[in-house]
């Protein structure tokens, strides 16, 4: 398996340690896909921007609908997470 280097909140700086606070506030934990993207965090913001519009803006699915997608695409990904 590969592996990605990640910065730990403990040794994380600027939009980073920003972005892994948020996270842990957030969930309670920071969830490896969020450590995946810790080298860059602009694309750590702006991921969870757009995760957080898809699951909580206004939509014509209701939100466990949206969950059930993500559902399956991952499955049909073979993604474990």
């Amino acid at each position: 398996m590969p592996y990605i280097e990640t910065i730990s909140l403990e040794n994380a700086v600027g939009l980073v340690k920003r972005e892994l606070e948020k996270a842990l506030k957030r969930a309670g934990r920071i969830w490896h896909i969020v450590h995946i993207m810790s080298q860059n965090g602009r694309v750590m913001k702006e991921s969870m921007e757009l995760y957080g519009a898809i699951m909580h803006s206004d939509s014509p699915l209701s939100r466990p609908q949206r969950e059930m997608l993500a559902v399956v695409v991952s499955k049909i990904n073979h993604c474990v997470y």
